[in-house]
């Protein structure tokens, strides 16, 4: 049994979309895009018993249990130690504006001319990681994050489970990502930007990553059919990214208006994430969203009587 709960009572829903780059004999003839109001979307949650059963359980044990594959446990960094995540990095301070240095494409993947997957914003690595594993042959993977410590460890998995279709990159993707991009000896199919850091305050807007010289970088370089899928489970974020994506509806199509499989809301929200795994900032978001629901349910009984 599930129920449906409004946006406005439920703060934590992870929005979700994803565009597409149509194939350039069609581009003259893409659909045009079909949002153009405020986003109010609905999510399901789990049954109160279900939720209950799920508070018994730490979000940080849900994520293990969500990446148990890639057995991660025991391998452990010993140049950067246990890592704590800061989440807020002002991507404007002189020292994060060097670009990237460009890597040996030859030398760090197996393959260099497969298809590439860029995440901006990887984090810790682990979802790209679980995406790189099960696609060992067929495509290639880059992780670009701004905290020096996670792209170590991250590397430092790679090795550990002798994967040679994935890296990471110590990088400003607003700055770098052209660059490096611009180098590679493949395609580029795939841009994902995950639950990037919201900055809050409207002064700090500007440090945002999804800013307009990013997006048209990330666009001129798609290959036809190329995608795009953006993820926030902040509402003002998760609209602030779609309104830059939408300033390019010339080359960019919602991908609801191609593959019909891709369930959407009325408002053009993916209902699910279309990679197969959540996020790790998405299962905390929908683990604290729960907290919620079970606390207004359990104050709903109260006054109920």
């Amino acid at each position: 049994m599930f129920s449906a709960v409004p946006t406005s009572l439920y703060p934590n829903v992870v929005q979700k979309f994803l565009l597409i780059t149509p194939p350039a004999v069609a581009l003259s003839h893409s659909p045009p895009f079909r949002h153009l109001r405020r986003p109010h979307c609905t999510i399901t949650v789990c049954s109160p018993s279900a939720v209950t059963e799920l508070q018994e359980i730490r979000s940080p044990e849900l994520v293990a249990r969500e990446y148990a594959d890639l057995d991660l446990s025991d391998k452990f960094c010993k140049e950067v130690g246990h890592v704590r995540i800061r989440q807020h990095v002002n991507p404007l301070r002189s020292s994060l504006m060097i670009p990237a240095e460009v890597p040996d494409w030859n030398e760090v993947y197996e393959d260099a001319k497969l298809p590439l997957m860029v995440d901006i914003g990887s984090g810790s690595g682990r979802f790209l990681m679980w995406l790189a594993k099960r696609n060992p042959t067929f495509r290639n993977y880059l992780g670009l994050e701004i905290r020096p410590k996670l792209v170590t460890r991250a590397n430092y998995w790679v090795n550990e489970l002798a994967m040679r279709n994935i890296h990471f990159v110590f990088a400003n993707a607003t700055i770098s990502f052209k660059q490096l991009i611009s180098t590679y000896p493949g395609p580029l199919m795939f841009v994902s930007i995950l639950c990037p850091d919201p900055h809050f305050k409207k002064k700090h807007h500007k440090r945002r990553v999804v800013q307009k010289p990013l997006v048209e970088s990330v666009v001129d370089s798609l290959m036809p059919d190329g995608q795009v899928f953006i993820q926030s489970d902040v509402l003002e974020v998760a609209i602030d990214m779609r309104k830059y994506f939408d300033a390019k509806l010339d080359k960019l199509v919602h991908v609801n208006s191609i593959d019909t499989n891709m369930l959407c809301d009325t408002e053009g929200w993916l209902l699910n994430n279309p990679l197969g795994i959540r996020t790790e900032r998405e299962i905390h978001a929908e683990y604290e969203g729960a907290r919620i629901y079970r606390r207004m349910y359990q104050k709903r009984r109260l006054y109920s009587g």
